[in-house]
């Protein structure tokens, strides 16, 4: 029984990166018009399209617009033209991703500033998983990014459909380091609830103490876990 466990858990770790799907060599090369314009990073030539009338929701085969295609490939400047000249930061592609959530993902900060600037919206719930930005990010442990996040909004106790919350996730799917325990403080610092159980009604304190991760055990009995 402890090996199915530790296998579903070990699948789920890639999950959020693995789900995100960027565009393959081969799309890339089969790209015209503003995704290729995308792909290069060249802004005279989004800019020339969107002027000419070109559609900037145009989608390739995975609904991936422009926009996320430039996110996906960090065309930081390629990025901030398609906003600025009208594209909807808050498009989902295929697997329900937006560029806050991708960006987030790849633990991208300068992207993720763009998209947050540009109107992304970070309580958005996204992905196969009805999860948030900040739920992928504390998976990942991206402390930095679970920072810009919540600064924004996010929402601190959102459950996705796995029956996890962003405080959760930095705890089952990470490894009790730094980067997983700087996320885990920051949502507590935040005022995440400390004693949302998961599915099975594990709380955070009893899911950290089971994998001997003692320093957040630590700070979650100072935020009053139980």
């Amino acid at each position: 029984m402890y090996i199915l466990v530790a296998l579903f858990l070990a699948v789920l770790t890639a999950l959020p990166a693995s789900a995100q799907i960027a565009p393959t060599e081969a799309e890339l090369r089969a790209y015209g018009g503003l995704h290729a314009a995308a792909a290069r990073g060249d802004v005279a030539d989004i800019e020339r399209r969107i002027a000419a009338g070109e559609n900037k929701e145009a989608v390739d085969s995975r609904q991936r617009t422009p926009l996320h295609v430039a996110v996906f490939h960090r065309k930081y400047d390629a990025a901030r033209a398609l906003i600025r000249l009208g594209a909807d930061p808050n498009r989902l592609e295929a697997d329900r991703y937006d560029i806050v959530t991708i960006a987030s993902v790849a633990n991208d900060v300068p992207m993720l500033k763009i998209a947050l600037e540009g109107g992304g919206n970070a309580k958005a719930v996204t992905s196969r998983y009805d999860g948030t930005a900040l739920i992928a990010a504390a998976h990942l442990g991206h402390a930095e990014v679970v920072r810009m996040l919540i600064a924004a909004g996010a929402p601190l106790d959102h459950i996705n459909n796995l029956k996890w919350t962003a405080l959760i996730e930095s705890i089952v799917l990470g490894d009790g380091g730094k980067n997983h325990t700087e996320t885990l403080r920051a949502l507590v610092e935040a005022g995440a609830n400390v004693n949302i159980p998961d599915g099975s009604g594990s709380t955070p304190l009893k899911l950290a103490k089971d994998r001997g991760y003692r320093e957040m055990v630590a700070i979650l009995e100072k935020a009053g876990a139980k």
